[in-house]
């Protein structure tokens, strides 16, 4: 590809972290960046060389030389300001979840569809080194039939500013939907979902939301798997933990229960005391291009100062980064899907939206729409 892709960012707390990998990726050049405060965007944009700026996303929109538009803003934003991308002609990359509702979803995969362009929400966890080890087990046959798979998110976000305090735990449940429907390439078909405990009435008011956890079982479409789910984020304590369990005829891994900890591989038939065993994951730089591949070990956060907090708490999104990135830009490349695409972005975040609603409704099971089908 001769021409390469104008890259634009919106949103400079979270998203400064992947200037300096567009920076670098072979396919894209840094073109431009957006923020509100000035004070930040000339911050941003003279350590890293950015030269064109913009405090105004739908100026930014107006640029002709705008190929893609990377969403890294608050969540209240991310449908309004996808759809408002996706109607200018860009090809969109947001950070999750995809939308807070579930006609905020739907509206964002008719947009994709209606313009042709591509849209990938940016889930972390499906490019983790951790979901790629496992991916690679199941691609080579060594966890046999899946059986069940399990996921949780689980974090405190007390001090946490704006629409945080009190947020439905499974409001933001990509982290824990997303690995689960991930790695087969399931759909959800329904879900059901119970709150346990309560939070501060503090708390409780922001969003009429009284549980301390939310647990939920998801059954998938034309097949016979089904994945259990659960999420904390206040009154529950708990070190952070972002996990991913998959239950196989031959193996099983299981997440440590411990962070910094390793992992553990089940090998079914063994002598009890050798069925599970510790297991190293390997880092999957090499699956990058060479000029990308130091970002999934180092970053914009390595200095102390400019270390965002979910990056911390998150250690590190599991050198995630880069892997998101090239799959977005390789999918223009080659004018494929990317993973997740509109629609599956849609299905995993509208899981969690609907396990919330099912939670409050005492567990009822509730459908999710077939986006497929927009």
């Amino acid at each position: 590809m001769s021409k390469k892709i104008n890259v634009a960012i919106v949103g400079l707390g979270f998203g400064a972290e992947f200037i300096p990998i567009y920076q670098r990726h072979p396919h894209t050049a840094m073109y431009a960046i957006c923020q509100r405060t000035e004070s930040k965007l000339k911050q941003i944009g003279d350590a890293f060389g950015v030269e064109k700026r913009y405090a105004d996303l739908d100026e930014l929109l107006k640029d002709p030389n705008v190929d893609v538009v990377h969403i890294n803003s608050p969540i209240h934003l991310h449908a309004s300001q996808s759809l408002a991308a996706l109607r200018a002609g860009k090809h969109v990359a947001c950070t999750v979840p995809m939308a807070t509702t579930v006609e905020e979803c739907m509206q964002i995969v008719e947009a994709q569809r209606e313009s042709g362009k591509k849209y990938m929400m940016m889930e972390t966890v499906v490019y983790s080194r951790e979901f790629l080890f496992v991916k690679e087990l199941y691609e080579k046959g060594e966890l046999g039939k899946v059986q069940f798979l399990k996921a949780s998110h689980q974090q405190d976000m007390d001090g946490w500013p704006d629409y945080w305090p009190g947020l439905p735990p499974m409001h933001y449940a990509t982290h824990c939907v997303g690995p689960v429907a991930g790695l087969l390439k399931l759909e959800a078909e329904y879900v059901s979902c119970f709150g346990s405990g309560r939070i501060r009435e503090e708390l409780i008011q922001h969003y009429n939301s009284p549980f301390a956890i939310e647990s939920a079982h998801i059954k998938f479409k034309d097949s016979d798997l089904a994945a259990y789910v659960y999420r904390s984020l206040f009154d529950t304590a708990r070190q952070y933990r972002e996990s991913f369990e998959v239950y196989g005829s031959k193996k099983s891994f299981e997440w440590p229960l411990i962070e910094g900890e390793d992992p553990v591989i089940h090998t079914a038939k063994k002598d009890e005391h050798e069925i599970p065993a510790k297991v190293k994951v390997p880092d999957y730089a090499h699956l990058l291009p060479e000029p990308i591949q130091l970002f999934t070990t180092k970053g914009v956060y390595d200095i102390e100062e400019n270390q965002h907090l979910s990056f911390l708490q998150g250690s590190g999104h599991g050198g995630s980064h880069p892997h998101m990135v090239h799959e977005f830009i390789m999918s223009i490349v080659e004018d494929r899907e990317p993973f997740p695409n509109a629609a599956q972005s849609a299905n995993w975040t509208s899981v969690g939206i609907l396990a919330h609603e099912s939670a409050m409704k005492g567990g009822e099971i509730i459908q999710i729409p077939d986006f497929t089908a927009i």
